[in-house]
């Protein structure tokens, strides 16, 4: 079925969509962090899509009897066609309420010892079923249909003048019959249309080649499925809704292409879950490298003056820069005027919530002058430069998250396919952890948010 495919792809999609493009230099290989996320989405399937299903497998002509002489000499015919297409209604025990409207063709011969007279009518009734159905964690999905009797529209009698000969009872044998054959031919039709393991296994291998997220550069986003959780289906009046949820693995990479993942030819059965939250948690990563962080601390420090020893003296920034020292970012802020030389102050990059930015915290200092009139000076020289740094130092985060709900939700509100359409929200996007690698910073953002898989007719 085309939608549980297209569902499946969408889900992957968006996970990785919403992975922001990673600001790395193309000459250092590093693989950032691999990122586990749940996600979890209600899916609505109107039960038109079902129907639309079965009326395209089931012809307009349902049952024809074209002999006289089987059945015991019945001298009778009859032909069966739908007036319109079968209606499909969700009942309160994961079942269906199945509606076949028919038009009846039939003809009764009248007579003895081989000499008949044949006289037809039409008439109409309604068929009515009942489909139990199962979704299997082996991605099947199992019915058991059950005849519910019919209603007559208008009864079946020949006319054959003076003499109208009711055939009611001979008809209504012959569709008790056709029931419990047409039964049969739904749970079949059932069985073999909704296998939902092949487009699974479609959707999972989808991912199995990393694909490309920034060609300027050169980084690479890796998706790896790792389980799939379905609550129970609900039927309501005119849909099924299902509660689908993933856990995947994204793996951000810089440099060349990581290698692709082993494609699969069958898929893992998924786990039956009773409830899954209405809201989930996506972590994603955004990498910031040190050049940047460099170009930050130039704007903000980069010829900046200010007074020492109570205005005694004056100091002058005249370079900065910003790298890694294992797990603290550091600044190096050359100076001239009452101090020359190199300040090293290191930290423990934390997020602000306030200020919107990465900090550094623990801050350490270090004077690096071959002046030794300098150093005595270092307490009230440390005391000035560092509280400055962590006043006014910092990496911005607001137009990233900013710009990272907006790209999610625009990427929750679409319409990928026709007929196919997603709902989304995003309640709460905030950095959680930061990172620090050979290259820059990585922030992991936790993202809280709400989706809707919406499917219409086709």
């Amino acid at each position: 079925m085309r939608n549980f495919l297209t569902i499946l792809l969408l889900i992957f999609i968006f996970n990785g969509a919403a992975q922001q493009p990673t600001m790395m230099t193309p000459e250092v290989n590093y693989n950032f962090p691999k990122i586990k996320s749940s996600i979890s989405m209600p899916v609505k399937i109107p039960l038109a899509e079902i129907g639309n299903l079965i009326n395209a497998s089931v012809g307009n002509l349902i049952f024809e009897d074209d002999s006289f002489s089987d059945n015991n000499n019945d001298q009778f015919k009859v032909k069966v066609w739908k007036t319109r297409p079968i209606r499909l209604v969700g009942g309160t025990k994961q079942n269906l309420l199945i509606e076949v409207p028919l038009r009846i063709r039939a003809e009764k011969g009248i007579g003895s010892f081989g000499i008949y007279t044949y006289q037809n009518t039409t008439f109409e009734t309604v068929m009515y079923f009942n489909s139990q159905l199962t979704f299997n964690n082996n991605w099947t999905m199992a019915t058991r249909t059950t005849p519910m009797g019919f209603k007559w529209v208008t009864k079946p009698v020949l006319d054959y003048g003076k003499i109208q000969i009711p055939i009611t009872s001979l008809v209504e044998n012959s569709l008790k019959q056709q029931q419990k054959d047409f039964s049969k031919k739904i749970d079949e039709m059932m069985l073999t249309q909704l296998n939902f393991q092949q487009y699974a296994i479609m959707a999972w291998n989808q991912f199995a080649q990393p694909f490309n997220i920034s060609e300027e550069y050169d980084t690479w986003l890796k998706i790896t499925p790792v389980s799939v959780n379905i609550s129970p289906l609900i039927f309501y009046g005119n849909q099924i809704d299902a509660n689908i949820g993933i856990d995947t693995y994204s793996e951000t990479f810089s440099g060349q292409k990581p290698a692709a993942s082993p494609t699969i030819r069958t898929i893992a059965n998924f786990n039956s879950v009773q409830t899954l939250p209405e809201k989930f948690l996506l972590q994603t990563t955004a990498n910031i490298p040190f050049t940047e962080a460099t170009v930050i601390a130039e704007k903000t420090f980069l010829g900046k003056e200010f007074d020492f020893r109570d205005g005694k003296s004056k100091i002058k920034i005249t370079a900065i820069n910003v790298s890694g020292e294992e797990d603290r970012v550091a600044i190096e802020a050359t100076t001239e005027g009452a101090v020359e030389g190199i300040s090293s102050i290191t930290g423990i990059p934390v997020y602000d919530a306030v200020k919107r930015k990465i900090v550094l915290s623990d801050t350490r200092f270090k004077l690096k002058t071959k002046n030794i009139l300098y150093k005595a000076a270092t307490l009230l020289f440390q005391r000035k430069i560092v509280n400055m740094i962590e006043d006014e130092y910092g990496i911005p985060t607001a137009d990233l998250e900013d710009s990272s709900k907006n790209s999610i939700e625009e990427t929750f509100n679409k319409e990928y396919y026709k007929g196919l359409k997603m709902q989304g929200r995003v309640f709460k996007l905030t950095p959680s952890q930061i990172i620090l690698n050979p290259v820059g910073i990585t922030v992991v953002i936790n993202t809280e948010a709400q989706l809707k898989l919406l499917v219409k007719g086709l």
